[in-house]
């Protein structure tokens, strides 16, 4: 394992922006008035893991589909509370117009940003960890996710290494997820258990409904007695005692759903991406505009912060 080597780093942008957008009060400002608490606390959270990480690599991951046709297809509760009037994703007025401000900025640093066709942020991350991890070992880097979201925790392997930065109350250093934190806050052995245990227990957040009656700690304690989701449910075929009356009529009612969620919860990891140019910018790629972005936006002393963070 390349443990001592500097990290590529995977960003969860709609995660960190809206996680911003939120910490940050609206009252910052740009010179014209508007809002750029989002952008503001982006930026510095890139800093904050910059600094603190010292990434070799890093790319901003970007949600391209929300809520991808596929998805709904399989399961059509998928997101479905989060669905605007229009179509489109419910996202605060105040924070739609920060959006493409992050994109110039992280264009005018040459902060990579990616994105796929019908996929979200997590494919995106998914399909670039698990190029990193078949990568020859003397090339492997190891892999660092920083995300709000716990769907990601499925990505977690100590063999890559690939760990979750999952942010904390009150803004300090973030947890680091791996395989010792899942075993002891939920029970399950890898990423792989923990999707599988995620299925089982489904995620009301993202409109996926889990086996009526089966929780978080009898999803776990299934997935351990039998290895995976494929193992209990050839337990449940196969009338195996381990599983009670009780918990076998739950399984058997949600036989529907539960042919299709693993489709839906785990995320893709072979995206058509092609190259990515994802070292990490000592210096911005466009100072000039980045100068101008910085000024229309009132945005110097955070675009300092981080030019500061790349040179260092």
């Amino acid at each position: 394992m390349a443990t001592d080597r500097a990290p590529l780093l995977l960003l969860d942008s709609a995660s960190m922006y809206f996680r911003a957008f939120y910490g940050v009060p609206d009252s910052v400002r740009a010179p014209d008035g508007s809002p750029v608490n989002a952008a503001r606390g982006f930026l510095d959270a890139i800093s904050r893991l910059v600094l603190a990480r010292r990434p070799s690599r890093l790319v901003a991951c970007w949600d391209d589909d929300w809520r991808p046709q596929f998805r709904v297809d399989a399961i059509a509760s998928y997101k479905a509370h989060r669905v605007a009037a229009d179509g489109g994703e419910e996202v605060p007025d105040l924070l739609v117009p920060q959006v493409d401000v992050i994109k110039d900025v992280l264009a005018a640093f040459g902060i990579a940003r990616v994105g796929a066709a019908g996929a979200e942020a997590d494919d995106v991350i998914g399909t670039l960890a698990s190029r990193e991890r078949s990568r020859p070992d003397g090339e492997r880097l190891p892999v660092e996710i920083m995300t709000g979201d716990r769907d990601l925790f499925q990505l977690v392997d100590d063999t890559g290494p690939v760990r979750v930065l999952y942010p904390v109350k009150g803004g300090g250093e973030p947890l680091v997820v791996d395989q010792a934190h899942l075993a002891a806050t939920y029970d399950v052995a890898s990423g792989d258990a923990y999707a599988d245990m995620a299925t089982l227990r489904g995620d009301p957040s993202d409109g996926l409904p889990g086996v009526p009656g089966v929780g978080e700690k009898t999803a776990a304690a299934m997935i351990r007695r039998y290895g995976s989701l494929a193992g209990v449910l050839g337990a449940l075929e196969a009338g195996d005692p381990g599983l009670t009356a009780t918990q076998a009529g739950r399984l058997r009612g949600a036989a529907d759903y539960l042919a299709v969620a693993p489709g839906v919860v785990r995320v893709l990891r072979d995206l058509p991406l092609g190259e990515v140019d994802d070292e990490l910018p000592r210096t911005p790629v466009d100072p000039d505009g980045l100068v101008a972005l910085a000024g229309r936006w009132g945005l110097e002393s955070a675009v300092a912060r981080l030019v500061d963070a790349l040179a260092g």
